[in-house]
């Protein structure tokens, strides 16, 4: 059975950081790539972030380059969302999620995506 736990949430002033980590079990982790979606109270889910199973390759969404850094630890099945300069509007559900597919195009869909966490909450003050 495939899991993907997040963790690392919380409630943070704007301008500050946030680290979010997501454990996987049940899946041959360093065949899947990763990616970080959320999802705002309202909103449909967006994409965040993603990186190639090989770590070296990212996909940012443009609300979030510059300050939010995906990176995976193959060893500890584990992939990381270290968010700097939180906004306010950075405030929302989020997701890990796991695909066996990449590509520009695809790894920003949700249905791209085979298994998902059921995330961790990110809530910034003003």
């Amino acid at each position: 059975q495939v899991q993907l736990v997040e963790s690392g949430g919380g409630l943070v002033q704007a301008g500050g950081s946030l680290r979010l980590s997501c454990a996987a079990s049940g899946l041959t982790f360093s065949t899947y790539h990763m990616g970080w979606f959320r999802q705002a109270p309202g909103k449909e889910r967006e994409f965040v972030a993603a990186v190639h199973w090989n770590g070296d390759n990212t996909y940012y969404a443009d609300s979030v380059k510059g300050r939010f850094t995906i990176s995976r630890d193959n060893a500890k099945n584990t992939v990381y969302l270290q968010m700097n300069s939180l906004k306010t509007e950075d405030t929302a559900v989020y997701h890990c999620a796991a695909t066996t597919l990449w590509g520009m195009l695809v790894i920003r869909t949700t249905t791209t995506y085979h298994h998902w966490g059921q995330g961790t909450q990110v809530t910034v003050s003003s």
